[in-house]
């Protein structure tokens, strides 16, 4: 029935009338309340945009090291700082402000956030305390922060040195192994060259 086109009522009738298919039990309850039908699609996907993309990709642009620094946490509730730039300057605009000036003040807003950070930082320093989280985290120093416990267990985790120690037992072996191929005149490179 694929070669045939339409959906499946369709197809039925077809092979019903040219009497290629003896009428099934179903066909005239289901003629009477056919199944719905959904639009199709051109085939094409088109791409998700919201409106506060323009902005998104003019903050990398003013600030590419965002990029790299700034974490995009997939499953956290916290938005990236790129986003909350992007929705300041809509919510700027929102209340009458020009584009310029909504994003001069995101903009200004950013740095003070990042600025003031660093301030308490400095300021925890001298007293002597533990800074508080840094609201922008490095995506690179948070991955380092996570691996930071694997890292250190290959050094005294037992299961890992004995899977090492295996590891060097078996490089010796086969390292032995080549030299008594090669000891006994088995060949190899200068024994036939030898000859």
């Amino acid at each position: 029935m694929s070669y045939i086109r339409g959906d499946l009522l369709s197809k039925t009738r077809k092979l019903v009338k040219g009497l290629a298919k003896p009428t099934p039990v179903w066909l005239k309850p289901m003629a009477e309340a056919p199944p719905v039908t959904f639009p199709r699609t051109d085939g094409k996907i088109r791409k998700i945009e919201m409106p506060e993309d323009v902005y998104v990709k003019r903050f990398f642009k003013k600030h590419p090291d965002s990029l790299d620094h700034d974490a995009v946490k997939i499953n956290g509730f916290d938005p990236p700082p790129a986003r909350v730039f992007a929705w300041r300057v809509l919510e700027l605009k929102g209340q009458g402000v020009s584009e310029e000036e909504a994003m001069a003040v995101a903009d200004m807003e950013y740095r003070a956030e990042k600025k003031a950070y660093s301030e308490l930082k400095q300021i925890a320093r001298l007293q002597g305390k533990k800074p508080p989280p840094n609201p922008y985290p490095s995506a690179i120093k948070i991955i380092q922060a996570e691996e930071k416990k694997f890292v250190r267990d290959r050094f005294f985790n037992p299961k890992i040195l004995e899977i090492v120690q295996k590891m060097k037992a078996e490089k010796v072996a086969e390292m032995q192994e080549r030299q008594r191929e090669f000891g006994n005149g088995g060949g190899g490179w200068n024994g036939s060259q030898r000859q």
